[in-house]
């Protein structure tokens, strides 16, 4: 699988090691509540501020390892053969030893549910995005009906631990502090991070699973289809601006996200202001000219009213925007072009770039 672009700063705070006690003991260190583990950031999403206590950078903050983190992601995994167990899954925190196939799954992220999901595994536990009424639409026929264990950005261990997970699968940058907790409830696997990094994070997971087989086939499907939708957008290919109202932000999508490595497998052009090898640039309501391109794809996360997009698309300078005068700037779901970090999401992506753009 072929590297991909960079990822944030890593803080590697290590732990010392403490004697193995029992889950309880865990969750009474933590006071056994809801604690907030991450960042404000949802996937691609949410806002700069670290939740307090998290230690960990935003997903939108870049670093000295920035460019490093899918080549160190696909460098993880198992030696493991098919069905071979116990197994030891090397990670973003270090080894972890699987003694049989895990069969009661806790997520902690959207991408893992998508990773999980898209593998025919039925987690017994997800930690949604903040504000989230819980599972994505484009999950619901095949998730099951995981039970909450707080939201990405508060995970509750108790509620985790009454779950009895087998295996609990999340990320570095979500979740750094809390990961002695949550191995001493389950045997834990974390990437380094969600986002651009998303192929490598399904491989990651699929090999603590035993599913890397059925990954790498999902992988080359997506790819030939997103080799297919170049082909039939010929040449001379439109550009396209990845544009998302945020609280407090309006975001061009860059290289280093989840949307602009499928944009990149297409092969479509962006404009040079949404190139760089990072996750996004900002732009204020007065600059949304710098949206321009020959479709913009506008996505909003929460709520609109909390954001800047009424101000921005009142602005007469979007409102002289090519894109806009040709109806070629149009709303995209923020689940599946934002949220959804796995491979269903990406196919899902596909789809909708192919009718908008081949029509």
């Amino acid at each position: 699988m072929p590297t991909r672009h960079g990822d944030c700063h890593r803080n590697r705070h290590r732990h010392r090691r403490r004697h193995r006690g029992t889950a309880a003991v865990a969750l009474a260190a933590v006071s056994a509540l809801a604690l907030g583990a991450c960042t404000s950031d949802s996937g691609d999403s949410g806002s700069k501020k670290a939740a307090p206590g998290s230690g960990s950078k935003s997903v939108a903050q870049g670093g000295d390892d920035f460019t490093k983190a899918a080549e160190q992601t696909a460098k993880m995994g198992t030696t493991a053969g098919p069905g071979e167990f116990p197994r030891t899954i090397e990670h973003a925190r270090g080894k972890t030893e699987l003694k049989a196939q895990p069969k009661r799954v806790v997520v902690l992220d959207v991408g893992e549910l998508d990773n999980v999901v898209s593998l025919g595994i039925k987690p017994v536990g997800y930690a949604p995005t903040e504000g989230d009424d819980g599972i994505p639409e484009y999950l619901k026929r095949h998730a099951g009906n995981p039970k909450s264990v707080g939201t990405i950005n508060s995970l509750n261990l108790e509620a985790i631990n009454n779950l009895k997970p087998d295996l609990i699968l999340g990320s570095e940058l979500r979740a750094a502090k809390l990961y002695p907790q949550l191995s001493k409830i389950a045997p834990t696997v974390f990437s380094i991070r969600p986002g651009f990094t998303w192929k490598e994070n399904y491989l990651l997971n699929a090999a603590a699973l035993d599913r890397t087989d059925e990954a790498k086939a999902k992988l080359d499907a997506y790819e030939k289809k997103a080799a297919k939708l170049g082909e039939d957008l010929g040449d001379d290919k439109p550009s396209v601006t990845m544009l998302r109202y945020l609280p407090g932000m309006i975001r061009l999508y860059a290289k280093a996200s989840f949307i602009g490595i499928i944009l990149e497998d297409v092969g479509v052009p962006r404009p040079k202001n949404q190139q760089a090898n990072d996750l996004a640039t900002e732009v204020s309501p007065e600059r949304i000219d710098e949206a321009d391109a020959d479709w913009i794809f506008t996505g909003v996360y929460g709520d609109t009213k909390r954001t800047d997009r009424t101000t921005a698309e009142g602005n007469p300078l979007w409102k002289k925007l090519p894109a806009v005068k040709n109806a070629q700037a149009v709303n995209v779901p923020d689940e599946t072009w934002y949220l959804g970090l796995g491979v269903t999401a990406a196919d899902e992506v596909l789809n909708d770039l192919r009718a908008h753009l081949v029509g």
